[in-house]
């Protein structure tokens, strides 16, 4: 019996990520514009917290980039979105940041723990104060504006980053590289010792994860008509990749998604339904979860399962 109830489970998650696609690809035709703007948010979290558990799930590196890789995309298009096509600009945006995050991980990758952590964060706030500083002092004036692209334009674009995301850090997960970089997270004095070249990968991956958050940010910014340094660069997006990869379950892949997906649907409902509430009732939940459920969603679900089948 087991043996043939065998492809039909491994085969089943391939067919539901399918069906999802299929469904998100027709769905902004029969929604209204706020709900494809929401999706668009969810996506962008996904890709977000994706990228920042490939690399520093596995390694226990804790970043703190992401703000300043989805900033370099945001002004990447605010720079030049106006000479080259939308398709060329997010590209440009995704190569910027895998630059920057090449640089940054020659510089900062042989340090770890908490310092490599304030490195990362100083990097986000390092550019935040500068490019203030530039643009006030040098060009006399703050922030730019920004080209505008149709909503079903940003939609199809970030369900493309989000598969290709998705895939990226799939692929990552079940290579060797995946296995190395489980290795480094565990000893990585003994994964040097067997051959591993481990400054090498820790780098690559790096700037693997952080291409996509720039593209994401490339993207993203033509929402808007204007765009400065302290929306671009905000603390906030550094943090909160961190937050729903825990919120969600830090070991698997669907427990990143799931906790992307719950944690932007809450703030939504939050800063919709309760704005001057909205800290304190967030604050609860989030501390709650952590409090009663270390292992995030995944794990009352891993509990629920294991209640269900007991029963």
């Amino acid at each position: 019996m087991d043996i043939v109830r065998t492809p039909h489970k491994r085969f089943f998650p391939l067919l539901f990520s399918i069906s999802i696609l299929i469904i998100l690809a027709i769905i902004p035709g029969y929604i209204p514009v706020y709900y494809v703007t929401l999706l668009v948010s969810i996506f962008k979290y996904i890709v977000l917290t994706v990228s920042w558990a490939t690399f520093c799930g596995p390694t226990g590196y804790i970043s703190l980039a992401s703000a300043a890789f989805l900033g370099v995309g945001m002004y990447t298009t605010a720079i030049l979105g106006e000479t080259l096509p939308l398709p060329l600009v997010i590209l440009f945006g995704g190569l910027v940041s895998f630059l920057l995050a090449l640089l940054v991980g020659l510089a900062s990758l042989r340090i770890r723990g908490i310092f490599f952590a304030m490195f990362t964060l100083g990097l986000s706030e390092g550019l935040r104060h500068f490019i203030n500083w530039w643009e006030i002092s040098r060009q006399g004036r703050q922030g730019r504006w920004v080209i505008s692209a149709p909503h079903t334009t940003i939609f199809y674009t970030m369900l493309i980053i989000l598969v290709m995301t998705l895939l990226s850090s799939y692929f990552i997960r079940r290579s060797k590289f995946g296995l190395a970089l489980q290795s480094i997270g565990e000893e990585e004095e003994a994964a040097n010792h067997i051959g591993i070249n481990v400054n090498a990968l820790k780098v690559i991956t790096f700037a693997i994860t952080s291409f996509w958050i720039g593209a994401t940010g490339a993207i993203i910014v033509t929402q808007w008509l204007y765009v400065d340094a302290e929306t671009a660069f905000s603390v906030i997006y550094s943090f909160e990749p961190t937050l729903m990869a825990l919120f969600g379950g830090i070991g698997e892949i669907y427990g990143w998604i799931l906790g992307s997906v719950v944690f932007t649907i809450i703030t939504e409902v939050l800063l919709t339904e309760f704005p001057y509430y909205y800290m304190l009732i967030f604050g609860i939940i989030i501390i709650s979860v952590f409090l009663f459920f270390p292992s995030g969603l995944v794990g009352l679900l891993q509990k629920w399962r294991k209640v269900s089948s007991v029963e």
